[in-house]
């Protein structure tokens, strides 16, 4: 999985057919590093993607838009001063790296024809999109880098724009046969390793590729190569860069089974045993590769406080369970103690004075037993002695069963909040799960002033045969979709004996195809704490046969009777529906 020099030369060929000569009509910035340009050109209009994300930076052209905030930041007022209706008259990638140029040509306030630069720099942590002038003099950056972050460059308005020569690398495009020997089978290190530490935009992966390709192993000492291996390698490299020079690629998606694993703009023999998925352009595979990860990492990010909240009172309520349970076991000798006072009662009037035992049949039993005794006590008060201990035990173990029971639901509750926030897909998700946080004390509230609605909906889904599937992303929405939206003839699923979402079909009075019950079945176990498992068992079973017990928390139901199947959690080809 690699954003390398080669998937940045397929998207900019990409971007050469599609957008140049295009006018960028809107720009907007729904994350703090992020814009989205809807530009306009020949073949219509399409929007490109930009992202200077540290943990997954991004550009590729898609047809989906994206929520802006209120109020636009001020990077994108700036942008839209200068470049609103700018022509974008070039798109070139420096040498190899992982940079894209845009030159963008605009009318000035006086009418004047002006030309601003906007880089786009895809360096994991080091991503950036930089606004210039003609003379590369930088007018803003999505991310302003000081002396203090980096000795490198400073990354300010005013500063002068160029490209940070950190590594001794060279372009691909341009080694020959000499400088490849020099460069790479001089270094002291694995051959792999030597490729890639040697020239730009080659990733790992692809110099893994191209030791592959050429039959050597590429953990073996670069030195240790012979002559015949060094050319064979070498001659596989040079195909390559041609393929990337005259713009030939192959995008595409490597799968296991239904999980992508990894990508790339050529195509990858060492991955021969999976799957491959061609793709007409590199967009395309980024947007389905990135789509549900950029969404993850991206909600992972914003509920790390919840996150952190549900596993402290989580583990707190783990600990207190272990230790209640093992109160509760101490308590399994009040029965011995009740028998101990019943048999002195029974047999202690011939005790001769300050006895230290008694030595009597237990009828329980009809088993001898020794029971100790106190010398200093009499027969009666032995056996009151032993009754107290008894009562205490009993008082113990009602109450624990009690606390044990309020606990266990404590922890399900919690847990069921922890599953809750791995399926959250948007901030209004988020808050609604932060409300029930709230709600029952885990969070204190805060006044915020009068209370917004939250936008958070079930999940949407037709099955293939046209029937609507609902589920639920938290307790409250689980609550509202069994007890409220269902009606009682439709059918009700959920992963047996784990949290998990209520998925509710509707049947509209109909009897369900099985391949219905199948797919809800997926959905289900897909949006359950048993996701990452092959196969999951769930429950299903009509509506009006679930019930909830008075005082539960919410999302906890009840039922007698039910059907089960065992489904898959892979719901890739599932599409929730879009509202």
């Amino acid at each position: 999985m690699a954003f390398d020099g080669i998937t940045i030369a397929n998207l900019v060929k990409e971007l050469n057919e599609t957008i140049i000569n295009g006018r960028i009509s809107k720009i907007a910035q729904p994350e703090n590093d992020e814009l989205l340009l809807t530009i306009k050109g020949n073949s219509g209009q399409v929007r490109l993607l930009l992202s200077a994300s540290a943990s997954l930076p991004l550009i590729y052209l898609t047809q989906n838009n994206k929520p802006s905030p209120l109020t636009a930041p001020n990077f994108c007022m700036l942008l839209r001063k200068h470049i609103a209706n700018g022509k974008i008259t070039r798109i070139c990638q420096p040498g190899m790296e992982r940079i894209i140029n845009f030159e963008i040509e605009h009318l000035n306030e006086l009418g004047d024809i002006c030309r601003k630069k906007m880089i786009v720099e895809l360096m994991g942590k080091h991503s950036n999109i930089i606004f210039c002038n003609e003379e590369d003099m930088i007018i803003d950056s999505i991310k302003h880098i000081s002396a203090q972050v980096s000795s490198v460059r400073e990354v300010l308005p005013g500063r002068t724009y160029f490209i940070p020569k950190t590594q001794e690398k060279s372009n691909p495009l341009e080694a020959d046969q000499e400088s490849f020997w020099a460069k790479v089978y001089g270094k002291p290190l694995p051959v792999q390793k030597a490729i890639y530490t040697s020239y730009t935009g080659i990733s790992p992966m692809i110099a893994s590729e191209l030791c592959f390709r050429a039959n050597i192993d590429g953990d073996r000492p670069a030195q240790a190569l012979s002559e015949e291996e060094k050319l064979h390698l070498f001659h596989h490299f040079s195909w390559l860069a041609e393929d990337i020079a005259e713009g030939k690629f192959a995008p595409n998606i490597i799968k296991n089974g239904k999980e992508p694993i990894d990508f790339a703009g050529v195509e990858l023999k060492q991955y021969a045993d999976y799957t491959t998925i061609r793709y007409d352009s590199m967009s395309e595979v980024l947007e389905t590769f990135y789509a549900a990860k950029n969404v993850y990492t991206r909600i992972r990010q914003k509920s790390v406080d919840l996150r952190k909240v549900v596993a402290t009172v989580l583990e707190r309520s783990r600990k207190k369970y272990d230790l209640q349970m093992k109160q509760l076991k101490d308590t399994e000798k009040r029965e011995k103690y009740k028998v101990y006072g019943e048999l002195i009662h029974t047999y202690g009037y011939g005790l001769e004075e300050n006895a230290r035992k008694l030595d009597a049949l237990n009828y329980y039993t009809n088993e001898m037993i020794s029971i100790p005794l106190d010398p200093q006590l009499t027969a009666l008060e032995n056996a009151q002695k032993y009754f107290d201990k008894y009562n205490k035990l009993k008082r113990t173990f009602e109450a624990l069963t009690k606390l044990i029971e309020e606990t266990k639901e404590e922890i399900l509750h919690l847990e069921s909040i922890s599953t809750s926030l791995d399926i959250a897909a948007s901030e209004d998700d988020l808050a609604q799960i932060k409300d029930e946080l709230i709600q029952f004390g885990y969070i204190k509230k805060r006044q915020t002033g009068k209370k917004t609605k939250s936008k958070s909906k079930p999940f949407h889904y037709i099955s293939s045969d046209g029937y609507h599937i609902y589920v639920g992303k938290n307790n409250f929405q689980n609550d509202e979709l069994t007890f409220k939206f269902a009606a009682g003839n439709d059918w009700w699923f959920h992963a047996k004996g784990m949290p998990g979402s209520h998925v509710l079909v509707k049947t509209n009075g109909d009897e369900l195809p099985d391949r219905t019950f199948e797919e809800a079945g997926r959905l289900a176990a897909y949006y359950s704490k048993g996701r990452e498992n092959d196969k999951v068992e769930i429950d299903y079973l009509e509506k009006k046969n679930v019930k909830k017990p008075n005082g539960s928390k919410p999302g906890f139901v009840v039922y007698y009777t039910n059907y089960s199947l065992v489904a898959s959690p892979d719901i890739t080809d599932l599409k929730p529906v879009t509202e």
